[in-house]
């Protein structure tokens, strides 16, 4: 019977031959998604994406419109979440944002 260091030896050679295989084959199978990507005329955005996922999360929500310039010409979309300073400043000034609407 084998020893543990020995399974382990194994394995851990197992693990980079099918590494090396998949890193062989990669190329391959990329090329021909591309190809009937390009002979159906599909796009990444039909694939439901576009822009990479990385780790395996969300991708980020697309940035909110403006919907106030502030004195300096700072953007703002009004949204949830801690209010920028200039915000605060206006408001703790007793002026409305209306006035700085876009």
């Amino acid at each position: 019977m084998a020893t543990y260091s020995e399974l382990m030896a194994q394995a851990q050679n197992l693990m980079a031959q099918a590494e090396q295989a998949r890193k062989a084959e990669l190329a391959s199978v990329i090329a021909d998604i591309k190809a009937k990507m390009k002979q159906f005329g599909i796009t990444p955005a039909d694939l439901g994406g576009g822009a990479p996922v990385a780790g395996g999360k969300r991708a980020a929500k697309p940035a909110s419109a403006p919907k106030y310039r502030g004195p300096n010409g700072e953007l703002w979309a009004g949204g949830p979440g801690r209010k920028p300073q200039w915000v605060r400043d206006v408001l703790a000034a007793g002026k409305s944002l209306d006035s700085y609407r876009i």
